[in-house]
């Protein structure tokens, strides 16, 4: 009996799963414990194994596909064995397409023979175009920019239209989808069935001014995750930051007392001057709760524990993990759970669920072992708000009587959704945590 392979759900949030290697095709023997498929969620990846011996009969999703959890991904079964009432299921609840027939001796099902998908919006606007030009080539994901118009005064008719389809290679629905989103155009030569150009096929249009003086490199699943995530960011909030420095006399000398505390055996962890200002925003928020909120349009979310983001930078992209009730730990404990979580995001072992930016309630992002001076961080929707850290540099402080010095500063800066916190609210909290840091106090 054929058994039907699904893509798992790995953690509450995923709602999806990025293929980012098939290990078998149609038709292969497969044996128990073997690795079907590779694929990530939000910045974790994961392997597939076979729970069954046979053969694969179907597959459902090529490589680079976005798969929503618990969808069938492949069927395993006997190589004659009729899967027809097995795969029509996935093809009704498309709208369309053709399943596959007991009277195909190898049924094929991939990404790109998948159900036709809704004709695509593409830019007709703006150009003199005919309707009858204009609804073909919104049939056919063609953009008008890319027409040349042969009518009266360059109108683009439906010849034009014509003419430029028959130069274009047939193309797949998503090819077509994805054409049209992101304004990429086939190769010459298809790779899918009968020469239709699939999405992997798509390129961007060769500028002639520059020839070939160039190398084009396909994004990873995890900077194109990363990429949406932040464009979605800015565009659905209203972004402000604030700089200001914080005086980090009392921080530096805390960092040599924990230092000597590690050598002579009294902490068990390496406290570090980032654990340091994590514990002096998490002090911050208890202050501050209209901070520690989650901005959901027409309402906020208050929390009553601070679960404290911490972005990380791995070979992968970047991560940011969430620890949960950080609120409740000591900074020895605080800065072992941090170094946790990191290590864990670095070796792809985290939790998918700690990734997701909704588990976090404020979220801290150091660049300050980089030397960076100033930069502005971007939120973590639906977060409210999203904390900077700077290097530190010697700054001109006035030390009273009129004697001045410079000052090791730290540099904070932060970003702040303007529709859930006021200028004035935001601008106290950071000072708030610029105080807390000149008088932070730690035991050991």
């Amino acid at each position: 009996m054929a058994t039907i392979i699904i893509m798992p759900k790995q953690g509450q949030s995923v709602e999806s799963c990025i293929i980012t290697t098939l290990h078998k095709k149609i038709g292969d023997i497969v044996k128990k414990g073997e690795v079907l498929f590779s694929y990530e969620t939000d910045k974790a990846s994961f392997e597939e194994e076979s729970p069954v011996d046979g053969t694969l009969l179907a597959c459902f999703y090529c490589e680079g596909d976005e798969v929503p959890v618990l969808d069938n991904m492949m069927i395993i079964g006997e190589p004659d064995e009729d899967i027809f009432a097995l795969s029509a299921p996935v093809f009704a609840e498309t709208g369309g397409g053709v399943a596959p027939s007991s009277d195909v001796p190898s049924p094929v099902i991939t990404g790109d023979n998948y159900p036709a998908m809704e004709t695509p919006k593409v830019d007709t606007e703006n150009r003199f175009i005919s309707p009858r030009a204009k609804k073909l080539a919104e049939k056919n994901a063609v953009s008008v920019s890319q027409l040349d118009g042969t009518g009266p005064r360059g109108r683009i008719v439906e010849n034009d239209v014509v003419a430029y389809l028959t130069d274009r290679p047939k193309m797949t629905s998503l090819a077509k989808k994805v054409a049209a989103e992101a304004g990429l155009q086939p190769e010459a030569k298809g790779t899918g069935l009968a020469g239709r150009a699939r999405a992997s096929d798509l390129a961007a249009p060769v500028n002639a001014i520059y020839g070939m003086d160039y190398e084009d490199k396909k994004l990873s699943n995890m900077r194109k995750l990363i990429a949406r995530s932040m464009h979605a960011s800015l565009q659905n909030s209203a972004q402000l930051t604030h700089h200001l420095g914080a005086d980090a006399r009392r921080m530096l000398e805390l960092r040599k007392k924990a230092k000597a505390a590690l050598e002579e055996g009294r902490v068990a962890v390496n406290i570090t001057l980032n654990d340091m200002v994590c514990f002096a925003v998490i002090k911050a928020l208890k202050k501050f709760p209209e901070v520690n909120t989650h901005f959901l349009g027409d309402s906020k979310r208050y929390f009553h524990k601070i679960h404290l983001g911490l972005a990380v930078d791995t070979e992968r992209g970047l991560m940011v993990p969430a620890l949960r009730n950080a609120d409740d730990l000591s900074i020895a404990d605080l800065s072992g759970k941090l170094r946790e979580l990191a290590a864990a995001c670095r070796s792809g072992n985290v939790n998918p669920d700690m990734l997701a930016a909704e588990t976090a309630t404020f979220t801290v992002s150091n660049l300050g072992n980089y030397g960076v001076e100033m930069f502005t961080p971007v939120i973590n929707l639906p977060q409210s708000a999203i904390l900077g850290v700077n290097t530190i540099l010697p700054r001109p402080k006035d030390l009273g009587d009129g004697v001045y010095a410079f000052v090791p500063h730290i540099g904070l800066s932060l970003t702040y959704d303007h529709r859930s916190l006021d200028g004035g609210e935001a601008t106290r909290f950071l000072k708030q945590i610029a105080t807390e840091i000149e008088t932070l106090e730690i035991g050991f």
